[in-house]
């Protein structure tokens, strides 16, 4: 039996990573944009990543939200429409809902993520959890958002919610046309955004290559991907998962190195590896504390109150949408 999704939005997704990957494949040095891990097994490859003892950003974050959550809350005001960009599991917003909880503040939640199945998953559980909350998720590409979804009420305020230094995965001058788009989508509320911090090389080589290969194993699902999704032929032991810290340009980058000499075959069209040859599949970029505000000055923002850790190692903004 025939099980695969053939739905028009199914296929449209389809259509569109075919055509992401051939053109990654095709330019040098090749690339596949970091937006395809999100399918259902790299989401939960991901989310296994976020409980490593390595990975510092999901505790330290998470940490922080724990600490301020009500304190942040009180600075969106009151009936809003909070809209969360790359959902993912919800694991972060649940500690903002609770602050929300403490002002007896009026929320309507709209989660945003590409990936259907993990987002409609993690929506059902959030309202069972949260029976009062009006949750209305939506399966799209926040990166390519023009329009929001219309409010219930005119007076609503919307509120961005955009977690775990996601921005630092867009390169400068995506981030800055992000987050000025963003900055007119939410104009008079704001955006509360999570920001990875500049800091020791060693720590960040640890946390992008961790000890058991979940990372690794994340990397090279884009492969796997392609296989399940668009006939290709990969084969992933014939690819290995490598991430090294760039001081210059202050950021991660991940990378899939090809083995050997080998042949991959799409659809009808195939592509020739050499020995060391890599796939560029994501780039983390760090920021300091003034770099991050002056790109949101730039995008529109008015930054107002930021939240650190105990040792300065992440941030999370709130950046006011005039």
């Amino acid at each position: 039996m025939d099980t695969r999704d053939t739905s028009p939005a199914s296929c449209a997704q389809s259509d569109a990573f075919l055509l992401d990957l051939t053109s990654g494949l095709n330019a040098r040095p090749r690339s596949i944009p970091p937006k395809y891990f999100y399918d259902a097994a790299g989401s939960a490859l991901f989310d296994h990543i976020c409980a490593l003892p390595e990975y510092y950003p999901t505790r330290t974050e998470v940490g922080i939200l724990e600490c301020h959550a009500t304190e942040m809350a009180g600075l969106m005001g009151n009936d809003i429409d909070l809209l969360e960009f790359g959902a993912g599991s919800l694991r972060k917003v649940r500690l903002l809902l609770q602050g929300f909880r403490q002002h007896n503040c009026a929320c309507r939640y709209v989660p945003i993520d590409i990936s259907g199945e993990h987002l409609t998953s993690a929506a059902r559980q959030l309202s069972a959890d949260f029976p009062a909350l009006r949750v209305r998720p939506v399966v799209c590409d926040y990166t390519t958002l023009a329009k929001l979804p219309d409010a219930e009420r005119p007076t609503q305020r919307r509120i961005g919610f955009f977690p775990g230094s996601t921005i630092g995965n867009m390169h400068p001058t995506e981030a800055q046309a992000f987050l000025s788009r963003a900055a007119s989508l939410l104009s008079g509320g704001g955006l509360l955004i999570g920001v990875d911090l500049v800091k020791s090389p060693a720590l960040l080589h640890a946390a992008y290559n961790d000890a058991q290969g979940v990372t690794a194993a994340f990397n090279l699902n884009l492969l796997a991907r392609a296989n399940r999704e668009l006939d290709a032929d990969f084969d992933l032991a014939g690819f290995a998962h490598h991430a090294l810290y760039q001081p210059v340009l202050q950021r991660i980058e991940m990378h899939l190195v090809s083995k050997r000499r080998q042949r991959v075959t799409i659809g009808d069209a195939q592509y020739m590896f050499e020995e060391g040859e890599s796939i560029h599949t994501e780039n983390s970029y760090k920021f300091t504390m003034d770099g991050f505000r002056q790109l949101a000055t730039r995008a529109g923002f008015v930054p107002e109150a930021t939240w650190l850790d105990a040792r300065r190692s992440f941030s999370v903004h709130w950046l006011a949408a005039p």
